[in-house]
């Protein structure tokens, strides 16, 4: 069930991205976030009871209403045309959980995938809650990013889980270069958004 909601999750984002750079329709991205957004609050409370419910058990399925609530919230958000405000300091108050995540996932579980996953969406969280509360319009990077992570971090990432490959040999540090490279380009994309806009001011 895990990766059945990455997999939901990936088409969420992917969705918000395109969202994002003006290319789906705000209301109709709105109501698929309320689907996901629903499924991501049902399946942690499903696999917490079917747990022997311990510490970590706890912390690994808690993460799944992360993203749940921001679905939800993004949804209700769009539909209802609210201020992003408080969506955006929900994401920023993840963003800061999301860097706990990526510690743990390096400290305690030696996993470079997860943590550089966890860095990716801490990260993200982290430019929801910057379009949401600041004024300055860097909407058009923000969804480049999401469609980028919507493959890399979940959709991909989910269908490996799925199919019973991820185990593969190789897999793991061909996808620690995958997620090197996003991370790359995102620096990249971010470099020339300000190059360009700090050119328009000097003229």
């Amino acid at each position: 069930m895990d990766s059945i909601g990455l997999l939901l999750s990936g088409a969420a984002l992917f969705l918000n991205g395109l969202m994002l750079l003006g290319k789906a329709n705000d209301k109709n991205v709105g109501v698929f976030n309320l689907f996901v957004g629903v499924f991501q609050m049902i399946a942690p409370f499903y696999l917490i009871i079917v747990s022997d419910q311990t510490n970590w058990v706890l912390y690994e399925k808690a993460a799944i209403f992360l993203f749940g609530l921001t679905y939800l919230y993004v949804g209700v958000t769009v539909i209802k045309g609210m201020e992003g405000t408080g969506l955006g300091y929900y994401s920023l108050w993840v963003s800061i959980l999301a860097l706990v995540y990526m510690t743990i996932a390096f400290t305690r579980y030696g996993d470079v995938v997860n943590g550089l996953t966890w860095l990716l969406w801490a990260f993200l969280w982290f430019l929801f809650y910057f379009i949401n509360t600041q004024e300055r319009d860097i909407t058009e990077y923000v969804g480049k990013v999401a469609v980028v992570q919507s493959w890399i971090t979940l959709t991909i990432p989910a269908l490996f889980n799925l199919t019973g490959v991820w185990g593969a040999e190789g897999l793991y540090y061909m996808w620690i270069a995958v997620l090197s490279v996003a991370i790359l380009y995102f620096i990249y994309l971010g470099y020339k958004l300000f190059f360009n806009e700090r050119r328009v001011l000097m003229k």
